[in-house]
Parts: C-alpha cells; sequence; structure tokens
C-alpha cells in the first residue's frame, strides 16, 4: 500500500537511511524552491522519478530561496512547499537545505544522478563540476520550460482585480 505521501525527513536521517539499504537502489536527486506549484513542476518531478528507483527532491529552504529568488519570494513558507512536494506520486523523500547552492546535499547523499531542468542546458547546471567529482551523473529532463512561478506571479499581479 502505497503511503498518502513521501516522507519529509532531514538531510541526516535521510542519508543514514540510504546508507542502510543494501543492494543500494538507483538513487535520483533533483532540487528546487518549488514555490506555486505548476505542471512544469509535475512534468520535471515525473521523468525525473523515471531515471532511477529512488526519487529525492531538496527544497530550498525559506531564507536561500529568497536570496536566489528576490523580494517576495518564496510565497508558500519552506513547511507547505515540503508537504505539497511531498504529495507527488514520483517523490519517494524530500529534504531540505539552507545553502544557494547543493554542493553540501550531493556529498551527503551522493545519489547516481542529479537531475535538473532541461533549461540548464544553456547556462549550465551549477554543481556539475562537484557531481563529477564525486561520480554522479547530471541530467537534464522535462520538457521545455513553458511555465514558471515568477512568471505566474507576474500574470497574477498584472490581472485586473475588478473582474
Amino acid at each position: 500500500m502505497r503511503l498518502p505521501s513521501a516522507p519529509i525527513v532531514s538531510l541526516d536521517e535521510l542519508k543514514a537511511l540510504l546508507e542502510g539499504l543494501n543492494p543500494r537502489p538507483k538513487t535520483v536527486l533533483t532540487n528546487g524552491v518549488f514555490d506555486i506549484l505548476h505542471a512544469g513542476h509535475a512534468s520535471y518531478l515525473e521523468a525525473a522519478s523515471n531515471l532511477g528507483d529512488i526519487l529525492i527532491v531538496a527544497l530550498n529552504d525559506d531564507a536561500s530561496a529568497l536570496a536566489l529568488k528576490g523580494k517576495d519570494r518564496p510565497v508558500l513558507k519552506l513547511e507547505d512547499r515540503l508537504r505539497l512536494v511531498a504529495s507527488f506520486r514520483w517523490v519517494d523523500y524530500v529534504t531540505w537545505f539552507s545553502e544557494l547552492k547543493l554542493d553540501r546535499v550531493l556529498e551527503a547523499l551522493r545519489p547516481d544522478i542529479h537531475a535538473k531542468g532541461v533549461d540548464y542546458g544553456g547556462t549550465g547546471v551549477p554543481e556539475a563540476r562537484l557531481a563529477k567529482s564525486l561520480g554522479v551523473q547530471v541530467a537534464l529532463v522535462g520538457e521545455p520550460k513553458r511555465l514558471s512561478t515568477t512568471g505566474l506571479i507576474a500574470h497574477i499581479r498584472n490581472t485586473d482585480q475588478t473582474s
């Protein structure tokens, strides 16, 4: 029987859990802010989950999300974002981190694959060098970005509120 949502666990708990699995399943890690979820997030998480046996999603905490996204972000607090991401059927574990980069999480979990959205193909994956040094494959997944939380927020703010 499937759990109603994926477990939300600290990085230390998740590291210990993975170390206790023998044999260790093929593990995929992805990360992001995941603020105001939309269909693009769903297709991205589904594509990432298809790369392995376990999908772990690491969310930026509120302070790092603010530093990355700017004023008025995140819209949803970390606790709410964790619960929402955990509700996706493709997600097996959800954790969080406070840094701007994923380095500490990659080093702790050492997944088989680090998945990022295809939009990183043009700019490069920030953690690619570290991932390579750890023997972690980087994979670009999902559809070309047509939706973004930033775009949705701008649209909401510019919509006439009188109707």
